[in-house]
């Protein structure tokens, strides 16, 4: 019986949507991370059912803001590698299963 209880629990907890950003990894200044998350946090909910333009927007901004050269790959199931510039990286995930994987390469 107790077994049971704790197969359901541990289903319940694998299956928990994340409705916040969580940053899995970044090489990025405070500065400039804390501020990228934001701007991937407003794409994703202004275009929550196209992630294209939510990338579009994300690299054009970040293209203004920090110079040129930067890549957005936002999607659910995808695996990458990737060689960027040293402090321009941020891989994040946000409403549950939906990456974010932001660069700078010159």
């Amino acid at each position: 019986m107790a077994e049971v209880a704790e197969e359901k629990k541990a289903d319940a907890d694998s299956k928990r949507v994340h409705t916040y950003p969580l940053i899995r990894h970044s090489d990025m200044i405070d500065e400039m991370k804390n501020e990228a998350m934001e701007l991937c946090v407003t794409a994703c909910e202004k275009f929550a059912a196209n992630n294209e333009s939510a990338a579009k927007m994300i690299k054009e901004t970040m293209d203004k803001k920090f110079g040129a050269s930067w890549h957005a790959v936002i999607g659910e199931g995808y695996g990458f590698e990737i060689t960027h510039e040293v402090k321009n990286l941020l891989y994040m995930f946000f409403g549950g299963n939906m990456a974010i994987i932001l660069w700078k390469c010159s």
